[in-house]
């Protein structure tokens, strides 16, 4: 019997879900619920199935959740799709703050249930291909630029696109950073809109990070470098390059061997096989906590730094 699924956030990433859940054969699309009921009607009507009035209704018609709703939301939203009884996947961050990430892990762990966030690059098949070539990472430059949209400002760009690249480079070192330093600036909203992050880690490697939402184009790229190698992956083409120095010095290059899938798809059918099979998914809620911690211990940096930079401004008036 498929896994009946509803959706909770009938929003442009909730959509993304709806369409994407009615192309697996695993799972059926339960129905959808919005806190704004012209837009769930909207979208239940484009997808062919109900909108429900309530959070509580729909969790009636479903077996597992994902919420896709601001992240300001995801721990109240989440909390009662799992006291409800239901397994969630969770757009990412999986929270706001560390105590809220704990309320959630703590309400799956009471109910016995499953969590997975949505950290959608460890499905893409570049990063897998990434993942599959490393032997000691020594250093990263990660770059995340997008173009500007009033959508997810209720968070800074560290939380909006870094967060992906951090818990990226967490996956791979399999370590937490020993130090972190950080600046960032806001420009086109409240929050901080452009940000630059090195973070160190134990034995030596360096992840440097820059995420920008005010960009004039989208680019999503890693440069690894390891001992005699330097890897470039493109996260939106899903391309990869190694080049390599032997030990008779000569460099050679490897275009990497991808097969382009769309990584949500890949995500959501791995969270109905973890429901399926009651098992831990890739991105589980203590991996996405560990990602949100750095993520706060970079904005902390961030604040720091900007109180810096005004003491010195106004030194200079």
């Amino acid at each position: 019997m498929k896994l009946r699924v509803g959706v909770a956030g009938a929003g442009v990433f909730g959509r993304h879900h709806m369409r994407v859940l009615q192309t697996l054969e695993t799972a059926e699309l339960a129905g959808v619920f919005d806190i704004d009921p012209a837009r769930a009607a909207q979208a239940a009507a484009d997808h062919g199935v109900p909108a429900f009035e309530s959070l509580d209704a729909l969790a009636a018609a479903a077996d597992a959740a994902i919420v896709a709703v601001p992240t300001t939301a995801h721990a109240a939203t989440g909390r009662q799709l799992l006291r409800a009884g239901l397994d969630v996947l969770i757009e990412k961050p999986i929270a706001p703050t560390l105590e809220e990430a704990d309320q959630l892990l703590a309400a799956a762990g009471e109910n016995g249930k499953i969590i997975q966030v949505g950290h959608l690059e460890r499905f893409n098949p570049a990063v897998e291909a990434l993942a599959a070539k490393i032997t000691i990472p020594l250093f990263f430059e990660i770059h995340r630029l997008s173009l500007f949209t009033p959508r997810s400002l209720d968070v800074d760009v560290v939380l909006d696109l870094m967060i992906h690249d951090i818990d990226i480079v967490l996956a791979i070192t399999k370590m937490m950073p020993e130090e972190v330093r950080a600046a960032g600036i806001s420009i086109l909203s409240k929050k901080v809109d452009i940000a630059n992050v090195r973070l160190a880690f134990p034995g030596g490697c360096v992840a440097n990070l820059t995420a920008s939402r005010v960009s004039t184009e989208r680019v999503r790229k890693v440069r690894l470098f390891q001992p005699h190698e330097y890897i470039s992956i493109d996260y939106a083409d899903q391309k990869g390059i190694a080049f390599r120095v032997s030990p008779q010095k000569q460099i050679g290059f490897e275009p990497f061997l991808i097969k382009k899938e769309e990584p949500l798809l890949r995500e959501v059918a791995h969270f109905v096989d973890c429901v399926n099979q009651r098992s831990i998914p890739r991105v589980d809620g203590l991996e996405a906590r560990r990602a949100l911690a750095v993520a706060l211990d970079i904005l902390e940096k961030i604040e720091a730094h900007a109180a810096i930079i005004s003491a010195t401004l106004a030194a200079q008036q």
